[in-house]
C-alpha cells in the first residue's frame, strides 16, 4: 500500500472541558478552587498534552501529507484507504476513532505515560516516527481486533469496540426475547452486556467480580469462576445477561455464552418504549430499541488494524 497522508486524531482536555462550560479559564479556576479541587493539575494535565501534541506537529508533516482533526470532527470526517491514523490520548481515544475505521493502520500514542497506563497505547511520543516510517516502507506489525456489530430489521447498524449494552435507558427491567441457535426464552433482566475481546476486561470483568463475590458471601467453600480467554482477534464475541428475573413470564437459562459468525445473538424488543442499544458507554448515541425491533449481534466485517511496538524503549 503507498500511505499518502498522515490524520493526527486529537482530543480535548478536561481544562478544555471546563473553559468551555464556564467561558473562561479564570471562572474555571474559581469554580474548581471554591469546590474543592486543585486548579493546577487540570493546568499541568493541559500543558502535558499540548507539549506532546506539539512534537507531534513538529515530526508527522516530515514524513508525510499531513492533517489534524479534533475527536468531535470524528462522525463528519472520510477517511481514505491511503490514510495512516494517528492518535494520541488515552484509550478512549483509540475506542472513539477505531469505529470510523476500515483497515488504515492506526498507531496510537500515549501522550504522558507517567499519569496514563494506556493498555491500547504502544507508542510514546518519541518512538512515533518510526512506527510512521515502518508503515510507510511496508515493515509494520499489527494486531487485528474484532469488534462487534448489531444490525436491527430496520437497516440501522452500530460498532462497539468494547462492548454493546441492550436493555432500557432508566433502572427499570428490560423486556425482550433473546434467542441463539434453536434456544429462545422470554426476559427480564437489567439488560445484555456484549463484549470484544479488549472489552472482556472492562465492564464484562466487573460482573464476574461481582459474581464471585456474591458467591464467596453465600458459600463457604466457594469455586471462583474465571473470566473466559478471549483475545483481541479471536473471531468471537462474549455475552452475560445482567440480574435476569424468573417469573410465569420470564426465564433465566440463556444468561451467558459467546457469539461467533456460525451462532449470532438475536434480540427481539418487547418494551413499549425506553428500549436502547448503545455502545463503548457512550449513551448518548444510541438505537431506539422498542416494541416491534429485533437486533441481530455478531461480528463486524470490519477489523481494526492496531500497530504495535517494535521500537526498543
Amino acid at each position: 500500500m503507498n500511505f499518502e497522508k498522515i490524520i493526527l486524531v486529537t482530543r480535548k482536555t478536561r481544562l478544555e472541558g471546563l473553559i468551555e462550560r464556564f467561558n473562561t479559564v479564570g471562572q474555571a479556576k474559581f469554580y474548581l478552587e471554591h469546590s474543592g479541587g486543585n486548579f493546577n493539575l487540570y493546568q499541568q494535565e493541559h500543558d502535558r498534552y499540548y507539549r506532546s501534541v506539539e512534537y507531534l506537529r513538529g515530526i508527522l508533516p516530515k514524513l508525510a501529507k499531513f492533517h489534524e482533526i479534533e475527536r468531535g470532527f470524528l462522525p463528519n470526517f472520510l477517511f481514505s484507504e491511503k490514510d495512516i491514523v494517528v492518535t494520541i490520548g488515552i484509550d478512549g481515544l483509540v475506542v472513539n476513532t477505531a469505529k470510523y475505521l476500515d483497515g488504515q493502520p492506526l498507531v496510537a500514542v500515549n501522550p504522558d505515560p507517567e499519569y496514563i497506563d494506556g493498555v491500547l497505547l504502544p507508542f510514546n511520543i518519541h518512538q512515533t516516527e518510526i512506527a510512521v516510517q515502518n508503515i510507510l516502507k511496508n515493515q509494520s506489525q499489527n494486531r487485528l481486533i474484532t469488534m462487534a456489530q448489531v444490525s436491527l430489521n430496520d437497516g440501522q447498524t452500530l460498532l462497539a469496540f468494547n462492548d454493546l449494552f441492550i436493555g432500557v435507558k432508566t433502572h427499570v427491567s428490560a423486556r425482550y426475547t433473546i434467542q441463539q441457535g434453536e434456544l429462545a426464552e422470554h426476559h427480564s433482566s437489567s439488560g445484555i452486556i456484549v463484549s470484544t475481546g479488549v472489552g472482556s476486561t472492562g465492564w464484562f470483568s466487573s460482573i464476574i467480580n461481582m459474581t464471585n463475590g456474591v458467591v464467596s458471601a453465600f458459600d463457604a467453600t466457594p469455586e471462583q469462576i474465571q473470566k473466559p480467554a478471549i483475545n483481541w482477534e479471536d473471531e468471537k464475541l462474549v455475552y452475560v445477561v445482567r440480574e435476569p428475573f424468573i417469573s410465569k413470564t420470564s426465564s433465566a437459562k440463556i444468561v451467558c455464552g459467546y457469539v461467533t459468525p456460525r451462532e449470532p445473538l438475536l434480540i427481539t424488543s418487547e418494551m413499549p418504549d425506553g428500549g436502547v442499544i448503545f455502545s463503548d458507554g457512550v449513551e448518548a448515541d444510541f438505537l431506539a430499541f422498542n416494541a416491534g425491533a429485533i437486533a441481530t449481534i455478531n461480528l463486524s466485517n470490519k477489523k481494526i488494524k492496531l500497530i504495535i511496538n517494535q521500537v526498543k524503549r
